[in-house]
């Protein structure tokens, strides 16, 4: 029982109270969860779920360049050509990212994630039916660019955003970190598919085995705030509050976000298809440099947890500033006349951290500077640049290689696109009041 000399003064909302059995007069608070382990506690199987279905959709990027050498042998193709598939990815993202971001804002995630694991499990089994045509190739490339339309992080980053608040920052670092395992895992067990089994049969098992094992966690566990509010109404998820999209287009920082996160995953993403290749040029052998490779990813997922729990707490564009701009001091390592093993190794590490960090620090920044009331649209812009980024990176690093004989030029101007995107972030101003979560911009 609570000393009628408390209860008077009690708040509402104020913790427990309890007597101590040794000192009736004195008084003890009842010991709660914070908001953020309250926030784990109930939406843990959410973020494994997204977690899996990212890593899942995530990994054709990193995998190209394992099948780059046996495409080539088998059909001739040229570098440029083998890099030139993902744009048709990013062209379709670029058109329809937004639309369909604006769709998942009106009737929620669910459906679209499951119908999208389906359809792009059997469109990269597809590619084991290659042939020697280069439409073919683009054509496969197609179909997969429209069944993962589905699968961008704006499906899963919509999701977790919608009901994370006070762990927001950690959440979607969590769910962004599937592409760093998939870089991790995809790297040294494609490498084993291939020399095993061939390459054709590499794309039947990480497509229907991979996919199969994302669409059961889904099935099982993955929602947003749209189906939290029609199964328990009173469930606590994060207010649709935020910009229109009128809004949004003039805003400033939001457009900071978006070229940052243009012209560095252009970079990124161009280093991360080539690196097998690009390591490979630097005296490894394929194997060596496959592992490397997978190490570079298991940096991107210490990476993103890393930060994840720092913009819950401090600045996000310190944090995001500081990392974006580390790999102006990495890719220089890679070059003719400064690299050994053991910086070439080290430069990978500091690009595979920084890379980690990217996806989620644009992700948190739009869900604070735009709120989530038209975050799946928004976003659904963001995705857009993404894909573009995809689809000119590659592309790009492939003809430096083509006309230049190897990757400098390309790590030449990623250095500089480095620091440009660290200078941008470190720019944004303070937060608007909406969106909730993390630390408070200074």
């Amino acid at each position: 029982r609570v000393h009628p000399a408390h209860r008077r003064y009690r708040r509402r909302d104020a913790p427990a109270i309890a007597l101590s059995p040794r000192a009736p007069h004195t008084c003890r608070m009842t010991a709660t969860a914070s908001p953020a382990i309250a926030e784990w506690r109930r939406h843990w199987p959410l973020v494994l779920a997204a977690f899996s279905g990212f890593a899942f959709y995530s990994f054709m990027s990193p995998a190209t360049g394992l099948f780059m050498a046996p495409l080539e042998a088998e059909f001739g193709w040229s570098r440029t050509l083998l890099s030139s598939g993902s744009i048709i990815g990013a062209v379709l993202s670029l058109l329809l990212s937004p639309h369909f971001g604006a769709l998942v804002d009106k009737y929620g995630s669910r459906k679209p994630a499951l119908a999208g694991l389906v359809a792009t499990a059997l469109a990269i089994a597809a590619f084991a039916t290659l042939t020697a045509s280069p439409a073919h190739w683009i054509a496969l490339w197609f179909v997969f660019g429209l069944a993962g339309m589905t699968l961008h992080a704006t499906t899963w980053n919509t999701a977790v955003a919608s009901v994370f608040v006070a762990s927001r920052g950690l959440a979607l670092g969590v769910t962004l970190a599937g592409s760093a395992l998939a870089t991790a895992i995809v790297l040294p067990l494609g490498t084993w598919l291939i020399g095993e089994f061939g390459w054709r049969a590499a794309f039947v098992w990480l497509g229907l085995g991979w996919g199969g094992v994302a669409f059961v966690l889904a099935l099982a566990f993955f929602f947003d705030a749209h189906d939290r509010r029609k199964s328990a109404p009173d469930a606590p998820v994060a207010a649709l509050e935020g910009l229109s999209i009128a809004e949004a287009w003039r805003d400033t920082s939001l457009w900071r976000v978006g070229l940052a996160t243009l012209l560095t995953l252009s970079i990124t993403i161009g280093i991360n298809v080539h690196q097998v290749p690009l390591v490979v040029s630097t005296g490894f052998t394929a194997s060596d440099a496959a592992w490397v490779a997978s190490m570079s990813g298991i940096a991107g997922i210490i990476g993103k947890l890393v930060t994840g729990a720092l913009m819950d707490r401090y600045p996000v564009r310190w944090i995001g500033g500081i990392t974006l701009a580390s790999t102006a001091l990495a890719y220089p390592l890679l070059l003719d006349g400064m690299r050994t093993p053991a910086l070439v190794v080290l430069a990978m590490m500091v690009n595979g951290y920084a890379a980690g960090t990217k996806l989620q620090l644009c992700g948190y920044l739009t869900a604070r500077y735009a709120g989530m009331k038209n975050y799946g649209a928004i976003f659904g812009f963001m995705a857009s640049l993404i894909a573009l980024a995809g689809g000119c990176g590659p592309l790009l690093a492939g003809m430096a290689f083509d006309l230049s004989g190897g990757y400098a030029p390309f790590l030449i101007v990623g250095a500089v696109v480095s620091l440009i995107s660290g200078a941008l972030v470190f720019s944004l101003g303070a937060y608007p009041a909406f969106g909730g979560g993390g630390a408070e911009q200074r």
